[in-house]
């Protein structure tokens, strides 16, 4: 037999230090060790010189040595078990459980070296030695070496007992080896050892890690005897793959068991399932369950019920529960700061944190991001500043955070300096963090920067985060023909895989350029991908289909998602109000009443939106719904929601009692307020009200140039041409600039874009002489050019010349030209369309025969023989 070379303890000179020396002060547990290890070795054993030989036939020193290796593991005393070791070896008969004990203390102290050579010492190692191994190894996420020695137990004829169909479940589900846990599982039933609950507990752990639901259903109804750990089991492997029901009905037949009983793990897991599918009343229940049995102490489940609570009940429910809770751990405060964030009070969660007894990263890190979330970003950075003064931990999360505050504040300076601090600490070779520095750069309008940064870096060849942060850089600073071929790019070099951040990120940009073709292919390999599981993918495809037109397919993918949140319900509303469909939003918003479904803040600003676009006067019902948002949604209407209103008011022309909402706002009205009312005196041609709007917004001194050229144009319909080259003057003054009018055609996969009296396309001579034509041929049935925004120093016939090729013309005309049969032609536009470009293209439809579909800032406009779906003038 092999011997491990091992310091010797037969002489006090060279005892090892886990023994007392009295000219040496040793720590507590250092004495208490050695003091344990001489007491128990007392007569048979005796350490005067040396230690004797027990007596072979004693159950003392079995007992005495696991006792002292258990010592040793509790204690990591390395030393201790070496000794230990180095005892064992001196019996004249080594028995298996010692080596066994032996190597699952070496393990448990991180000496896996120490272990195999006590493993090769072994002459006749048997199922439990190799168990041991092949557990531990699964455990510490070591699979390979676990499946290595399970071979080899396999190969050396020593068959597997319970234990070691366990020890082997862990590690194919950690590997998600789905052909060697069926092939384990046939060994397990040919041996006769599915019946029992240990072993059939593991395979329906196995079976749901890699998603087999209906196998791991199957081993649970062939079962003969189950135990909680059964229930508990199929109940999480159900809530992981999202079926909520299902895992709430098998709950319900749990409490109609005999002999079983919820435990914490029960009652946590079937609150998750409750808060993710709205189960309101069934997660009310189970808290009176909580209360009747006094589990309130144990705060997994605790903690379960304030993230139920608040989800889906109020900041006061979460507050009384948070309250009564008899233990609070660091899980449950950082809790309440996430709580009271979500909520918008800030205060208060500063206040919980500075009560908390005791902190971690992770609650920092919810500060933090609370202040992200609430559009604090300074109060962010300056948390962050503290942190490093008072030289906390900082993790990957923290920084990641703090750069993304960076971004929110969007200024270059600071960002400039986060991103030194961050390299400096060498967390830039971070994916993660490197990723969100691309975030930030683009974000503080650094584009050069982040390009650079994309293309130097080496690692980005296999780093697919960081692709994506470069194509949602390109997008946010309105590239989206960068973003695109980014992701091509990417594709085409396998550098990037399509996963569910890329999808949303692609779909996003597709539903800006209005490019559908592409939309349909990532929702293609969505599907082939099992990506649509992610909420925000589906949430993202109903978005691309409502902006490129198609809200058959928007409803289609809503209809199909397995769940939905807030977000599914606001897209498909936005969709209907984006194609000026009020009452369709409406009903949903009917249908979410009926579901019990709570709004949110977006959605409530949606539905007063809806109101705008129905085909009735629906304005009682609009102020109705303003007046209940604080009392019934615990709401408060802020100046999104008051522009709104304003713009419900004046789409009826309504215009005087919208001034007056506006005069009576509790607070200091946003100058969009009053763009909002100005927006309606422009169409309904109302200037004394226009001008009581105009100066208001230009006494707030705006930053929007958009703003200022609505001014400018209101002046100049009243012919009021002086005001409104002032107006343009101070424009010029502030260094504003007129966001200039783009039009563009999807055509053959690419995109045809035009500004106003282009002649940069290659095909330009055949457009302006057919768009010349489509003049003609619309004058001729009462087409009237409107010059009234057109500069007055400018001849008449120059004027009309000036308005013939707006952008929007010459895109019309191209799709024309292009576009077979009788499909409709479809153009997006980035600003609003003008009402000259309004008014023509009716006389469009007309003159071609054709529907003609545009979408502008403001949503489509459909123009079929004469007429617009918006109604507009």
């Amino acid at each position: 037999m092999a011997v491990i070379n091992l310091p010797s303890i037969a002489s006090p000179l060279h005892r090892p230090h886990c023994l007392p020396k009295t000219s040496q002060s040793s720590s507590l547990s250092k004495t208490y060790n050695s003091t344990l290890f001489l007491s128990l070795h007392k007569p048979p054993f005796s350490l005067s010189n040396h230690i004797k030989t027990p007596h072979l036939h004693s159950s003392k020193p079995t007992k005495h040595y696991t006792n002292l290796l258990h010592l040793a593991v509790q204690t990591q005393d390395n030393e201790l078990a070496m000794a230990i070791h180095a005892s064992i070896l001196k019996l004249q008969h080594n028995p298996s459980y010692f080596f066994n004990a032996l190597i699952l203390a070496y393990f448990k102290l991180g000496l896996t070296a120490h272990a195999y050579k006590v493993f090769d010492c072994v002459e006749n190692p048997d199922v439990v030695t190799y168990t041991s191994i092949v557990s531990w190894f699964a455990k510490s996420n070591r699979e390979i070496e676990a499946l290595k020695f399970w071979f080899e137990m396999r190969g050396v004829g020593i068959e597997p007992n319970e234990y070691s169909f366990v020890a082997i479940l862990i590690a194919c589900g950690r590997v998600l080896d789905l052909e060697l846990g069926c092939q384990v599982h046939c060994l397990a039933v040919k041996m006769g050892c599915v019946d029992d609950t240990y072993v059939s507990n593991a395979f329906m752990g196995f079976y749901s890690k890699c998603g087999w639901l209906d196998c791991a259903g199957k081993v649970f109804d062939e079962m003969p005897e189950r135990d909680i750990s059964s229930w508990n089991t199929m109940i999480s492997g159900l809530v992981k793959e999202y079926e909520y029901e299902k895992a709430l009905g098998l709950f319900r037949e749990l409490l109609r068991t005999d002999g079983i009983r919820a435990d914490r793990f029960t009652l946590s897991t079937v609150l998750t399932a409750c808060t993710e599918h709205a189960a309101i009343m069934e997660a009310r229940e189970l808290h009176a369950h909580v209360l009747k049995f006094d589990l309130l102490n144990d705060n997994s489940v605790s903690n379960a019920l304030i993230n139920f609570y608040s989800k889906w009940g109020s900041i006061i429910n979460v507050v009384c529960l948070f309250d009564s809770m008899p233990v609070k751990d660091v899980i449950t405060w950082t809790q309440m700061i996430s709580v009271y964030m979500e909520a918008g009070l800030v205060e208060m969660a500063e206040k919980v944190f500075d009560e908390m007894p005791d902190r971690n990263c992770v609650s920092y890190n919810a500060l933090l991001q609370g202040f992200c979330q609430n559009g604090v970003p300074f109060r962010a950075l300056c948390m962050f500043c503290r942190m490093v003064k008072e030289g906390l931990e900082l993790d990957d999360y923290s920084l990641t955070i703090v750069i993304n505050a960076c971004g929110l504040y969007t200024d270059e300076n600071t960002s400039k300096q986060i991103h030194g601090f961050v390299l400096k600490c060498g967390f830039g070779s971070n994916d993660r963090i490197e990723s969100a520095l691309l975030d930030m750069c683009s974000k503080c309008g650094r584009m050069v920067d982040a390009e650079q940064m994309f293309n130097c870096k080496s690692f980005t060849q296999n780093s697919s985060s960081i692709w994506t942060s470069m194509i949602c850089g390109y997008a946010r600073n309105e590239l989206p023909y960068k973003a695109l071929d980014v992701f091509f790019e990417g594709q085409a070099e396998q550098h990037m895989v399509i996963d569910e951040y890329v999808s949303t990120a692609v779909l996003g940009i597709c539903a800006t350029l209005g490019f559908d073709r592409i939309g349909e292919q990532i929702h293609s390999t969505s599907l082939k991908l099992d990506l649509l599981y992610d909420i925000k993918v589906g949430n993202a495809l109903i978005g691309m289909y409502s902006k490129c037109g198609n809200m058959t397919a928007a409803i289609k993918v809503f209809d199909n998602m397995k769940r939905h949140d807030i977000a599914s319900w606001n897209s498909l509303m936005c969709g209907y109000i984006f194609h000026k469909q009020g009452d369709k939003a409406l009903d949903v918003w009917e249908d979410m009443k009926m579901k019990k479904i709570y709004p949110d803040s977006i959605s409530t600003l949606l539905i007063l939106s809806a109101y705008a676009h129905t085909t009735s006067n629906m304005v009682d019902e609009c102020y109705s719904f303003f007046h209940s948002m604080k009392t019934s949604y615990n709401i408060e209407p802020d100046s999104n929601h008051y522009a709104s209103l304003v713009s419900v008011f004046g789409k009826w022309g309504l215009l005087e009692e919208a001034e007056n909402i506006i005069k009576n706002m509790p607070y200091e009205p946003e100058p969009f307020v009053w763009r909002a009312l100005l927006d309606n005196c422009r169409v309904h041609m109302n200037t004394v009200i226009g001008n009581n709007a105009a100066k208001e917004i230009l006494a707030k001194k705006p930053n929007d140039p958009s703003t200022y050229i609505l001014v400018s144009n209101l002046y100049s319909a009243s012919g009021r041409w002086h005001c409104s080259e002032t107006t343009r003057e101070e424009m010029r003054e502030k260094g504003f600039k007129k966001r200039p009018g783009q039009s563009w055609v999807i055509h053959d996969n690419k995109v045809h874009s035009f500004y106003a009296r282009d002649r940069s396309h290659a095909r330009f001579k055949d457009i302006y002489s057919g768009l010349d034509i489509l003049v003609l041929e619309c004058l001729k049935i009462g087409y009237v050019p409107d010059t009234s925004f057109v500069l007055h120093e400018v001849e008449e016939h120059q004027k009309r010349d000036f308005l013939y090729y707006h952008s929007a013309k010459l895109a019309v005309t191209y799709g024309l030209l292009m576009t077979k049969g009788r499909m409709p032609v479809r153009v997006m536009k980035n600003i609003l369309l003008c009402g000259d470009c309004h008014s023509f293209f009716k006389y469009v439809s007309v003159v071609t025969k054709r529907e003609i579909h545009i979408r502008d800032a403001s949503g489509f406009h459909c123009f079929v023989n004469g007429e617009c779906t918006c109604k507009g003038k």
